[in-house]
């Protein structure tokens, strides 16, 4: 089944709310089946495959070349990266691609991934470049592309970048006066913090807080931690700020939470966040220890600004993800929750088509237009910070807003075409959703980076969710592989 098929396919088995427009849901799923670029900008081993430096330098190039009008003036590309080993190789090889066809570079060095996407549009590049592979360990690295908007590029535009990679080594050089200046900013960090800040209501201050922020040893090791003591924190402690090149997201960051947790408990903090490696997301800890994902935070915030007014539509948009107790807690206060395929790009393209103003993931990726054109994580905890000090309660009280439904997530490995193809496997995943009913979920789809079928299912009955979960994986696990 090819990937736009499937996604399709689950989405007529998971949107019952009428409300939802299917239609809209399925255009918006469009796939074009890219060599290089997956589901969030171009990742791999580094020094390998993709992550090649000869690979990277071509990137570089058809970038280069798809951004460049001739039109008398000149063009600049800004490039920041995290803190990984490999960045240092990536780095010169995007800039002697983007030089090589007439772009200037500006370069960056540490920032956070949004940062990047801020300045593409402050500084007026005509493209934003992230070296990054998010949450993944040291030995990946990426490359995450933004327009001169601060966007995510569009499925067309990677695909034309991808064509414009096959184009000889020669095709569309520049020499002598036109070849690419490189200049380096060393004001990048200041000049987000400073940004960060002023999202931050002015009639607030963190006073009497003590914070604990875990910024994975990754890009916001110094931006974080700076702007939570800049608008007041009694006490910021701060832990994976020391980057060693190998260190990013090892045992700490968003992903791997128990660091977070024992250090706001060993220095009794009042609350705690969690970055991963490039700051894009966030996920919080109570004083109690209790770790916060993004559904909950995400009807925190939501129910917050509805309460100020500050929704520019009756609902948030997340991905088909996100707990049915979270759907619940805002349709009771009045609220649709859209959802999309899995993805924040899915997520801010539904939010700029239909102008709803917040938006995420239950990983933590967290949107808000009103302020940044990606997922931000220091932003996003400001704003919870911000629930807080104008509650004035413990974190504990103001982040558990519902009961997350039980819900179970099985990975199945296989070989060969996805078992998804076979009609008896998707009869079972219509059966499953069927016997759900209105009480339940069922999201069964390929993951887009492995050989994986992922099967996830939700209700309030745990017993007949452990069995649907149980039944249909062991049905795609006996399945023979598709030649």
């Amino acid at each position: 089944m090819k990937k736009l098929e499937f996604i399709k396919f689950v989405l007529h088995v998971l949107v019952k709310d009428k409300d939802n427009d299917l239609s809209v849901l399925q255009e918006n799923a469009t796939i074009m089946i890219k060599k290089y670029f997956g589901t969030d900008g171009i990742r791999g081993l580094a020094n390998q495959g993709n992550m090649a430096p000869q690979n990277v330098l071509r990137l570089g190039m058809a970038a280069g070349k798809y951004f460049m009008a001739d039109n008398g003036r000149r063009h600049s590309v800004v490039i920041g990266k995290d803190t990984r080993l490999s960045g240092y190789m990536i780095e010169p090889a995007l800039v002697a691609g983007f030089t090589s066809v007439g772009m200037d570079v500006k370069l960056f060095g540490p920032l956070p991934t949004p940062a990047v996407a801020m300045m593409t549009r402050t500084l007026r590049a005509d493209l934003g470049v992230m070296i990054t592979a998010s949450h993944n360990q040291f030995f990946d690295n990426g490359v995450k592309l933004f327009g001169p908007d601060g966007r995510k590029l569009s499925d067309e535009a990677e695909h034309a970048i991808e064509q414009l990679m096959h184009e000889g080594w020669n095709d569309g050089l520049r020499s002598g006066e036109h070849l690419g200046r490189v200049k380096r900013y060393e004001d990048a960090q200041a000049r987000y913090v400073e940004i960060v800040k002023a999202t931050f209501p002015k009639t607030m201050r963190l006073d009497g807080l003590r914070i604990v922020v875990d910024c994975a040893h990754g890009a916001a090791y110094l931006t974080a931690p700076t702007t939570l003591w800049e608008l007041g924190a009694d006490e910021v402690i701060s832990i994976g700020v020391a980057p060693d090149g190998i260190n990013i997201n090892d045992g700490c960051g968003s992903t791997m939470t128990k660091a977070l947790s024992e250090a706001v408990l060993a220095h009794k903090a009042d609350i705690g966040i969690a970055l991963d490696g490039d700051a894009d997301r966030l996920i919080m800890c109570d004083e109690k220890g209790n770790i916060i994902d993004g559904d909950q935070l995400m009807a925190l915030i939501g129910l917050g600004w509805k309460e100020t007014g500050k929704l520019t539509k009756s609902g948030i948009v997340a991905t088909v993800m996100s707990n049915l107790g979270l759907e619940r807690v805002l349709g009771d206060a009045g609220l649709d929750l859209i959802r999309t395929p899995v993805g924040d790009r899915h997520v801010a393209a539904y939010m700029r088509q239909h102008n709803y103003n917040f938006g995420g993931e239950q990983s933590g990726h967290l949107l808000m237009t009103d302020f940044a054109t990606t997922g931000d994580g220091t932003i996003a905890a400001l704003q919870v910070l911000a629930e807080i000090v104008r509650q004035q309660k413990p974190a504990s009280e103001v982040l558990s807003m519902f009961t997350p439904v039980p819900q179970l997530l099985e990975n199945v490995r296989f070989s060969g075409k996805s078992p998804l193809e076979t009609p008896y496997v998707k009869s079972a995943i219509k059966d499953a959703e069927a016997q759900m009913g209105n009480k339940g979920r069922v999201l069964v789809r390929a993951s887009g980076t492995e050989p994986l079928i992922r099967v996830m299912v939700e209700g309030d009955d745990m017993a007949l969710v452990q069995k649907t979960t149980r039944d249909l994986a062991d049905l795609i696990k006996a399945t023979k592989p598709i030649p």
